[in-house]
């Protein structure tokens, strides 16, 4: 993986694009403290027998993430991770705007609009069924990453 770095974010990935995806990669999110993503990240690569596959930094949340395998592994303290805790998981889809037609054609209210994230592109729905999930599709940002 390659590091850039541009003001206040941090961005590693193995694939800076998920257009190519046929079904959604499915995400469970693990909530960690302030300084422990990279121990727990080395856990969960010890765990899965796998190298992290994207790991970067969320200045305007002041969040940390990395995935490893199904597994999203999200830093913060209490206070900035208690408003990410009500989404039970993430999907890694190939088109947010595919998604987004089809929740709103099944009744799913959309509890954030579509909007920019380090990775691309994100929104959260929260499913008839009461379900909430945050759907993001990765694009290359703007040095290609």
């Amino acid at each position: 993986m390659t590091q850039h770095t541009k003001p206040d974010t941090v961005l590693e990935r193995r694939s800076s694009d998920s257009s190519h995806l046929t079904e959604p990669r499915v995400f469970l999110r693990v909530f960690t403290g302030p300084g422990t993503l990279e121990a727990l990240t080395s856990s969960y690569e010890r765990l899965l027998v796998t190298e992290r596959d994207l790991w970067f930094t969320y200045p305007e949340k002041q969040l940390a993430l990395a995935a490893v395998g199904a597994f999203l592994l999200i830093e913060g303290n209490d206070e900035v991770l208690a408003p990410f805790r009500a989404t039970h998981g993430t999907l890694l889809v190939a088109s947010v705007s595919t998604y987004l037609a089809r929740l709103e054609a099944e009744g799913a209210e959309i509890l954030v609009p579509v909007h920019r994230v380090p990775t691309g592109s994100g929104f959260t729905a929260r499913h008839a069924d009461g379900l909430t999930v945050e759907y993001v599709e990765h694009r290359p940002d703007e040095y290609g990453r």
